[in-house]
């Protein structure tokens, strides 16, 4: 290519690469100084073409490695969240439910619907849905983050529903950079601790180069009882607690002597308790025991009227998970002439997360027990022969009856002492400490490639890629179910009675310290699970300018890219005897049993993309270019499915820019969405309406439906309401009727302006509307809706997915069956705003604005036809994680002669609302969330010629508090604290003090 077309090309190319810039930058583009011999080839994210004319259609958004420097942030989770086009996704402020991951999720579409890539290539998943860890790429070798918004699957394949988003690292690295960080809050806790070296050479006069990065990083825990806010729970539907929050009160013991115990409260938490709750399986619930081992029959309070005191299980949970990280990458490239350039990456990491959740229990598990139990007073026994008597005269309870609750072992008809009873008992196991779960994870990535001159203009470049990612769990301080089983059976509470002479009888039946240590170390149970993915993909592109097709208005030819791409990709998972026991595992409190995964996928792709310019240099057409692009993908599960796009670039004059892009984009299954065999695990309820909590409202109606589901008249009304707002499910994939891939049709549609304005020198200002519709999406119906769609609706096929094992939905073996299939459509629409100016202060330096804006118009789901439509545009709650309908960041920075920095960056959210169906059943104050403003600053001082740099951060500069909504508000994972930890600030006003040596 001679330097005449580049530079041409090049001319192009300045004059329509601004794309609406992110608070930071204008988007990347070729430079040039004082020689044409130096014009070098950019390309673009969103599009493979590479000579500098090419220019996506799609909204770009951009994040400079100055951006993450003002923020001194370690993890690209932490800066991606801030962002007003993603919501928070898995990551270091999720506990309850996090897979031990950092995931973004852009446009609130969920993180499978967006794609990672770095370098322009995909970064190998951690899990079999798909999912990516960022926190694997470490920030000091990231020269900007490209954000494009909306489908890009033409161009990169299946994922880019939502957008993609592309991690550009620093090449042709030299010298030497040293960065030291560290990071704690105003209490002195939660501290993060980051080092990281970078060092490069040029070789052969600049003809190659070679780079390498070290980095560690360790984030400390932080728990919830480290914070007032999550020492003690609140009820989100009565607000109980609240005002003992508020005025900084302790939880309130219970007010029922002798039912006490560690954590104990009277109100604001989980019934699995302690001393221990007892219930008759389908007969109803005996009462809760005292520390005398006799059994409380009274209204405690809790909504139930069967018990005394509940759990606060809040202080165990972590408001911030630890986190330890090694990490290499090495960066290479050599250009051997014009036409043969070979470069490579590898990366490694090894991340370890931990989680923790308060102690284990038996969480109403269904046991088989002697009424003899020698643990058992004289008054409890009698308590639960006059229920159990009770329970035969009203039917509900019967030898040999469906569900097998009692075992007459006399048959004489009468529940005595020769008899069994199928007893659910919820008892939490202090004694066995905190549930853990350790995520330790290798991952490494390689790729290597062949590039340069094919023929003419036209530019080749083959490259391999192969990435592995390998996880080892494990899992401590959960109950061993079949040994607590064991060693309930007992009538002499020193043998058990099968015989094993390593069975140890367990007394659950009094106050803390009865499970004595002998009785923990068999009854718990510490399991181990192996997760892997590799994915490996070979790719061979070609690009240039064909030169007979010019048209007659314009000035440059049209210009093509064609590809082929083979990807083969295959997870697995493979737990422990001890987690695959049906229906519950060996671990109770860990939501289920789990199977053995495996299985993957290959797919080949041809993909051609390009951009014909229409017509230039005349009147209000500066340019005006076509662009588009198809790919054809072969699935060897799902078959053939194809994609395209088509936009259009209209370059005003040098001040103004319109763009337009309408693009077909897909997403296949994962892995997991194919091959995960039913098992039993959790989701979020509020409420069993055929329970004892909803004794108030049953009706003949609600009855007959209660019926329809596995109960009997009699139970209706008697057994057990849902534990702490999680029910079972049996969840997996149907091989019968597997899911198809997602469609979406995404639009996007907006302006550039860049006027010569003399006062705001680089005045910038982008929007851009969205519209992302996906039809088909891979999911499952929730829990929640499944329970209203039978009881308040009366929807049969919802009723016929409820499974009850003595007409109730705590035990194991129940659950509602939640298949993953395709769902109705999802829909993200809105606009963004981005825009950046400067001010020059002279002498004083200069002052530079810059901001985003987004504001969502639809932001919406619907899984059936006959399903109601779940609007989450400026909702929170089990089926919506928080999200405002406006949001922005916006940014002003003081630069004072080239040495110092001063920067301010203003986050807000706009207020949100409890979603419609869950305002009846939430308590007043906890209804709404108001709009929140953060503040964070950054100072920085550079010596020695810029070869140090020292910073300073402030963020959360106010100290704002999270708001209050209790911790049945949203989603277990989202949920947490009585707040939504990742959503807002939790840890209160953080310092941050780094310092950079470069050479």
């Amino acid at each position: 290519m001679t330097i005449k077309t580049k530079v041409k090309k090049l001319q192009l190319g300045v004059a329509m690469a601004s794309l609406g810039p992110m608070s930071m930058t204008n988007s990347a583009y070729a430079q040039s100084s004082n020689s044409e011999d130096v014009i070098e080839e950019v390309v673009i994210t969103g599009s493979r073409i590479t000579r500098p004319g090419t220019i996506s259609s799609s909204p770009i958004q951009t994040i400079t490695a100055e951006e993450i420097s003002f923020q001194q942030e370690v993890e690209v989770e932490r800066i991606l969240r801030d962002l007003p086009a993603t919501i928070a996704g898995d990551g270091q402020n999720t506990n309850n439910g996090t897979e031990g991951a950092a995931t973004v999720d852009l446009r609130g579409l969920g993180s499978e619907r967006n794609l990672i890539l770095l370098n322009g290539r995909r970064v190998t998943p951690f899990n079999y849905n798909g999912e990516v860890d960022t926190s694997i790429i470490p920030t000091a070798l990231i020269d900007r983050i490209d954000i494009v918004t909306g489908g890009a699957s033409a161009v990169y394949g299946s994922d880019a529903i939502a957008g993609a988003i592309n991690i550009i690292m620093k090449t042709n690295f030299e010298g030497l950079d040293l960065q030291v960080s560290k990071s704690t809050t105003e209490e002195g806790d939660g501290d993060i601790d980051n080092i990281s070296l970078t060092i490069g050479s040029n070789l052969a006069d600049g003809r190659g180069n070679v780079a390498m990065n070290i980095s560690y990083a360790k984030r400390e825990q932080l728990l919830l009882g480290q914070r007032p806010l999550g020492q003690l729970g609140i009820a989100t539907e009565d607000g109980s607690n609240y005002d003992a929050f508020l005025a900084g009160q302790p939880p309130a013991p219970s007010t029922v002597a002798g039912c006490d115990g560690p954590n104990a409260v009277a109100a604001g938490g989980s019934t699995t308790s302690i001393p221990t709750r007892i219930a008759i399986a389908g007969a109803g619930g005996v009462g809760q025991f005292l520390n005398d081992r006799t059994v409380f029959t009274g209204d405690g309070g809790d909504g139930e009227g069967q018990g005394c005191s509940l759990f606060n299980f809040n202080p165990f949970n972590f408001y911030r998970t630890p986190n330890e990280r090694y990490s290499g990458t090495f960066m290479g490239n050599f250009d051997f002439s014009d036409k043969a350039e070979v470069y490579t990456r590898f990366t490694y990491s090894n991340v370890t997360v931990d989680a923790q959740v308060a102690p284990s229990g038996t969480f109403g598990a269904r046991f088989d027990v002697p009424v003899a139990n020698p643990f058992f007073s004289d008054q409890a026994r009698q308590a639960l022969l006059d229920t159990a008597n009770a329970g035969v005269a009203a039917g509900n309870l019967s030898a040999g009856s469906t569900g097998d609750n009692w075992n007459d072992v006399n048959g004489n008809g009468i529940v005595d002492m020769a008899d069994y009873l199928k007893l659910q008992l919820r008892r939490r196991t202090v004694e066995l400490g905190a549930r853990s779960e350790r995520f330790d994870t290798n991952y490494y990535q390689f790729v290597a490639g062949l590039k340069g001159e094919l023929y003419g203009d036209w530019d080749y470049d083959i490259s391999y890629q192969y990435g592995e990612s390998n996880r080892t769990g494990t899992r401590a301080g959960y109950t061993n179910l079949t040994n607590i089983q064991n060693a309930l059976d007992t009538v002499d509470g020193v043998t058990c009675a099968n015989g094993d002479s390593s069975c140890v009888p367990i007394d659950l039946f009094g106050g803390f310290g009865t499970i004595t240590p002998a009785m923990a170390a068999y009854a718990q149970a510490i399991a181990l699970y192996q997760q892997s993915y590799d994915q490996e993909i070979g790719t061979v592109i070609v690009s240039g300018p064909v030169d007979f097709v010019e048209l007659p208005w314009a000035s440059l030819p049209l210009a093509m890219s064609f590809g082929y791409e083979s990807r083969d990709e295959f997870g697995s998972y493979t737990p422990d005897e001890c987690l695959k026991l049906a229906p519950a595992s060996c671990q109770g409190g860990a939501g289920g049993n789990v199977l053995p995964v495996g299985g993957g996928f290959k797919v080949d792709e041809f993909f051609l993309e390009g951009n014909l310019p229409l017509i230039d240099g005349v009147d209000f057409i500066d340019s005006m270019v076509f662009e588009f692009g198809y790919r054809d993908s072969d699935y060897s599960t799902t078959g053939k499915n194809n994609t395209w796009k088509a936009g259009l670039n209209w370059r005003v004059n040098d001040q103004l820019l319109l763009r337009v892009m309408q693009q077909d984009a897909t997403r296949a299954p994962n892995v997991g969405e194919l091959f995960s065999p039913v098992t039993t695990g959790l989701d979020n309820a509020t409420r069993d309406p055929c329970s004892i909590a909803n004794v108030a409202n049953i009706d003949a109606r609600l009855i007959d439906l209660c019926v329809s589901t596995g109960m009997l008249a009699s139970q209706v009304g008697v057994v057990q309401d849902i534990v702490s707002g999680q029910i079972n499910v049996k969840e997996g994939s149907d091989p019968s009727s597997l899911p198809g891939p997602e469609q979406a049709d995404t639009f996007t549609a907006g302006f550039v302006w860049t006027p010569n304005f003399d006062l705001l020198p680089g005045f910038n200002l982008s929007l851009d509307y969205y519209d992302i519709d996906i039809t088909g999406f891979i999911g499952e119906l929730s829990a929640q809706e499944i329970l209203d769609q039978c009881y308040t609706v009366g929807i049969a096929s919802a009723c016929a997915n409820i499974d009850r094992v003595d007409g109730d939905l705590t035990s194991p073996s129940s659950g509602l069956n939640l298949t993953t299939t395709n769902l109705k459509n999802y829909q993200a629409e809105g606009l963004e705003l981005t825009f950046r100016f400067d001010y020059e202060l002279g002498d004083l330096g200069d002052l530079q604005f810059s901001g985003t804006v987004n504001r969502y118009l639809t932001q919406q789901f619907q899984t059936t036809s006959i399903s109601p439509v779940i609007d989450c545009n400026g909702r929170f709650g089990t089926d919506c994680d928080p999200l405002s309908e406006t949001s922005w960041v916006q940014r002003t920075t003081w630069r004072f002669n080239d040495d110092m920095a001063v920067s301010l960056n203003w986050r807000h959210m706009s207020g949100i609302d409890i979603q419609d169906s869950q305002l009846s059943n939430t308590f007043s104050s906890f209804q709404s969330i108001d709009s929140y403003n953060y503040l964070d600053l950054y100072a920085s001082y550079s010596l020695f010629d810029d070869q140090v740099k020292i910073s300073f951060g402030i963020d959360n500069l106010t100290e704002e508090d999270a708001p209050v909504v209790g911790n049945e508000a949203g989603s277990t994972a989202a949920n947490s604290g009585n707040t939504f930890p990742s959503a807002y600030d939790v840890l209160g006003r953080i310092y941050t003090l780094g310092i950079s040596y470069r050479l």
